[in-house]
């Protein structure tokens, strides 16, 4: 039976699909643990990582973690109102809830984001009419690629202190910066190396380098990461289009003089998509 002739389209989409492939193999090749995607999947269900990660940053060996989730979104209870997706979120035998972020820029890092994170965590601690005593203490914990206060340290304590007396106010929540930058010899210096190690041979501790040579270098790893890239280029895609629609409306509204209704008629947009972009234009 004689081959099928491949077209010159065809060809084309094969070449396409071909080189971002390659692009996609590169990308995933070059992640590190600061990249929320790998590190979420990383310690998403595990546990030994999970309890490993805490017990080197909390400097204590008793840390026992029962549940580890990757990529936990909290959604704010007011309309318009803004929402957090977690990167890491476990849970001690004791109840405490940790909260870890990496972060790879200042601005992401900013000083007052655990305050609202710590916010959203314990709004969801305490049932109705349960005793304010009763809510567990929280963590938020910020592994940043860049030394976040600039001094060196390994790592950074915020804590709260009475002014007049000095002595700490307790109130069960805690904030800790983590020095990527840092390159001692101990724990701190290991840890802060690894997550920005691209292969897993490079890593110190084996329950990250196992994690990490699960997702980078196995089949079922490399399409779980794969599956990730494309439901994130699926999202961008989606928000770009709809802020093109957005600014299309606009511009018809301002050069054309005409109203919101006239400009998005003219515009084809109806239904549902038409309410979320007539919403965006007021605000």
């Amino acid at each position: 039976m004689a081959k099928k002739k491949v077209t010159e389209d065809e060809s084309s989409r094969n070449e396409l699909s071909a080189q971002i492939n390659a692009e996609l193999d590169k990308a995933i090749d070059d992640l590190t643990l600061f990249d929320d995607d790998l590190m979420s999947k990383v310690f998403d269900g595990n546990i030994e990582a999970t309890e490993l990660l805490l017990q080197i940053i909390l400097e204590r060996k008793d840390v026992k973690v029962v549940r580890v989730k990757g990529q936990v979104e909290l959604k704010s209870p007011y309309p318009g109102g803004r929402n957090i997706k977690l990167d890491i979120d476990a849970v001690d035998e004791n109840g405490v809830e940790f909260d870890v972020e990496v972060q790879r820029n200042t601005k992401g890092s900013h000083i007052r984001r655990p305050r609202f994170h710590q916010s959203m965590m314990d709004s969801r601690l305490l049932k109705k009419n349960q005793d304010f005593k009763e809510l567990k203490d929280t963590y938020v914990i910020f592994i940043c690629q860049h030394d976040k206060f600039k001094e060196n340290r390994p790592i950074y304590h915020v804590d709260k202190i009475i002014r007049e007396t000095g002595k700490a106010f307790d109130d069960g929540a805690h904030i800790i910066y983590v020095n990527g930058k840092y390159r001692g010899e101990d724990d701190f210096g290991k840890l802060a190396h690894d997550f920005n190690c691209k292969k897993a041979d490079n890593i110190y501790f084996k329950p990250l380098a196992d994690g990490v040579r699960h997702f980078k270098e196995t089949e079922k790893g490399r399409d779980a990461m794969c599956e990730s890239f494309t439901k994130l280029a699926d999202k961008v895609a989606d928000e770009r289009a709809e802020q093109t629609k957005v600014d299309i409306v606009k511009s018809l509204m301002k050069n054309m003089k005409w109203t919101l209704d006239q400009a998005l008629t003219a515009s084809g947009i109806q239904g549902k998509e038409r309410a979320i972009i007539a919403k965006q234009l007021q605000k």
